[in-house]
């Protein structure tokens, strides 16, 4: 099987008030999967991967201003184009929710836990 490329979905900003350190400590966990996903053959992917470094050239300042709006969730419905599964991680988020919901309409393989995931045990 070749490996796939997998978004990793779940919360980021969701529940942390615009809390920096606490969206830090979500992207962390997000990112906790990424190895495993990785050393088991796949490409995993996080949209804040792609949309963070952007919202800084476009100059955002806070969550939900002008360039978060046009950067964060495009990035991740762009992402999903060219992923063939997502990972979907606990948690309350409406954009992971929004990111299996594209994906279930593309057709995309859709887990909720590293275990479902080809080659990761």
């Amino acid at each position: 099987m070749k490996g796939l490329m997998i978004l990793v979905a779940g919360p980021y900003r969701s529940g942390t008030n615009d809390d920096p350190t606490l969206m830090q400590q979500n992207l962390s966990k997000l990112e906790s999967v990424t190895l495993e996903l990785f050393r088991a053959g796949h490409l995993p992917v996080i949209g804040e991967w792609v949309a963070l470094p952007l919202l800084r050239l476009a100059g955002s300042s806070v969550p939900g201003d002008a360039p978060y709006e046009e950067i964060l969730y495009p990035v991740a419905e762009r992402l999903l184009h060219k992923c063939d599964a997502i990972l979907r991680l606990e948690g309350a988020s409406k954009g992971a929710d929004e990111d299996v919901r594209i994906g279930r309409e593309r057709g995309l393989q859709i887990f909720y836990n590293l275990s479902e995931v080809p080659n990761c045990n």
